[in-house]
C-alpha cells in the first residue's frame, strides 16, 4: 500500500472536532478488523479513511494546513482509534505522533518539504540510534537494520535512527554522549524484511527493515537529544519523549473501553449455571463492573490532565522535571490499569472470549503486547519517581 496520501484543503482548528472524525470511521474499522488481523497490517479502506478525515496530520501546524491540534486533543483520536481495534489505534499512534516529532523538530525545510504541500508524508520507523552513519558533502550516509516499524505498510517516509561515526569508525561524542540523529527517508528507498508475527498487536504490521549506505540530505535529518522544538506551538515543547510516550497512554484506554463495552453487551443475555437469570444481572459482575469502569474513569482523567498541565506548562515557559515525569508515569501505570480493566471483562466472557472471532480475545491479545513496549517498562516509574517525590518534599517544606 504505498499509493501517496493527498489531503483535502485545510480547515480551520475551531470547525473540526477530529476525535468525532475518529470516532465515525468506526464502522468501517469493525467491519476490517478480521482481515486485518489475519493480514498483519492495516488495510486500505482503513488508511483510505484516516487519510481523508485527515486524521494523520492532526499534530501538523495549521499553518502547513494540518490540524494544528494540541496533545490533549491528538491523544483522545488515538483512544477513539484503538477503541475500535487497538492496532489500529497503535499504527496510528506511531504515524500521528512521529509526525509530531519530525514537524517539531525537523529542520523548516525538510518539514515543509514534507508537510506543507498537498501530498503530506505519513511516518513511521524507528528513530532510536540503532543504525550507524557517516557525514558525506549535504548530509549522511546511513546504514541500518531496524524493528517495530508499526504503521510502516501505508507509511510514505519511514524513519531510521543512527549513531554518527568519525573518519575513524567511532561514534562522534558530545562531552560524554555518542551524536545521533532520526533520519525520516523515503519508503520506496527502503528494504522491508517482514518478520512481524505476534500474538497480539499483529496488524500493526510492526516488520524489520534495513538501508545500507544510503545517502540522506542535512535537511531531512534532525539531533536525537534535541530538546528546543523548531516550531513555537506549546505541544512540541514537550519534547521528542513527551509526544513519542504519550501516545501509548490512550491506546490502553480505547482497548479497555472496548472492553467493558464487549462485556456490557454480552452479559445482557448471556446464561451461566448457578445464575438465576443472565449474566449481567448478577450482584458480583455488577459490582465489578462499576469497579473497573471507576479505574477507567480515573485513568482517563489523570493521564488527559496530566497532558494538559504539562502543555499549559510549556507555554507559559515554566515546564518542569515533575510535569515530565508525570507523563511517563501516566503512560506507564495506565498499562497495567488497562490490563487488569481488560482481564476482568475477558474472564468473564466465558467461551464468548475463546471462540473467534472475539473482540474480547483480541483485546486481551492487543494490550498484553502493547504493555511489553520499553517506553512503558515499569522501570519507567523508578525513573519518574525522584522529580514526583521531590514535588512532595518541596510542598511539606512550603
Amino acid at each position: 500500500m504505498t499509493e501517496t496520501l493527498t489531503r483535502p484543503a485545510p480547515t480551520a482548528e475551531d470547525s473540526v472536532d477530529y476525535v468525532a472524525r475518529a470516532r465515525s470511521i468506526k464502522p468501517i474499522i469493525d467491519a476490517e478488523a478480521e482481515t486485518m488481523e489475519a493480514g498483519a497490517t492495516i488495510t486500505k479502506p482503513v488508511v483510505d479513511a484516516l487519510a481523508e478525515n485527515e486524521l494523520f496530520w492532526v499534530l501538523v501546524p495549521r499553518e502547513y494546513g494540518g490540524g494544528g491540534q494540541g496533545i490533549v486533543n491528538s491523544l483522545k483520536v488515538v483512544e477513539e482509534l484503538a477503541r475500535a481495534d487497538g492496532s489500529v489505534g497503535w499504527a496510528f499512534m506511531a504515524n500521528a505522533f512521529s509526525t509530531g516529532v519530525a514537524v517539531g523538530f525537523f529542520p523548516e525545510d525538510g518539514a515543509r518539504e514534507m508537510y506543507a504541500g498537498a501530498d503530506k508524508a505519513v511516518t513511521a520507523g524507528m528513530i532510536l540510534p540503532t543504525g550507524t552513519g557517516k557525514r558525506v558533502d549535504g548530509g549522511y550516509e546511513v546504514t541500518g537494520t531496524y524493528g517495530f516499524g508499526s504503521g510502516s505498510h501505508h507509511a510514505s517516509w519511514i524513519g531510521a535512527g543512527f549513531v554518527v561515526l568519525g573518519d575513524d569508525g567511532n561514534p562522534e561524542m558530545n562531552g560524554e554522549t555518542p551524536v545521533c540523529r532520526i533520519a525520516f527517508v523515503p519508503r520506496d528507498q527502503v528494504e522491508f524484511l517482514g518478520g512481524w508475527d505476534v500474538m497480539g498487536m499483529a496488524a500493526t504490521g510492526s516488520d524489520n527493515y534495513k538501508v545500507d549506505g544510503l545517502f540522506v540530505p542535512e535537511a531531512h535529518t534532525m539531533d536525537t537529544f534535541s530538546t528546543e522544538p523548531v516550531r513555537p506551538e506549546a505541544v512540541y515543547k514537550l519534547g521528542m519523549l513527551g509526544i513519542g510516550v504519550g501516545g501509548h497512554a490512550p491506546v490502553a484506554l480505547g482497548i479497555a473501553q472496548r472492553a467493558l463495552e464487549e462485556i456490557a453487551r454480552i452479559t445482557a443475555d448471556k446464561k451461566r449455571p448457578g445464575y438465576p437469570t443472565v449474566v449481567g444481572d448478577s450482584e458480583m459482575f455488577r459490582r465489578g463492573f462499576v469497579e473497573h469502569d471507576a479505574l477507567l474513569q480515573a485513568a482517563r482523567l489523570y493521564v488527559y490532565q496530566a497532558h494538559a498541565d504539562a502543555e499549559a506548562a510549556a507555554a507559559a515557559g515554566t515546564i518542569t522535571d515533575e510535569h515530565r515525569a508525570r507523563l511517563r508515569q501516566a503512560a506507564t501505570w495506565v498499562q497495567k490499569v488497562a490490563q487488569d480493566i481488560v482481564t476482568w471483562a475477558y474472564n468473564w466472557g466465558g467461551s464468548a472470549s475463546i471462540r473467534n472471532p472475539s473482540v474480547l480475545g483480541r483485546c486481551l491479545r492487543d494490550i498484553a503486547v502493547g504493555a511489553q513496549h520499553m517506553l512503558v517498562e515499569p522501570m519507567t516509574l523508578v525513573e519518574a519517581s525522584t522529580p514526583i517525590i521531590a514535588g512532595y518534599l518541596k510542598k511539606e517544606n512550603d
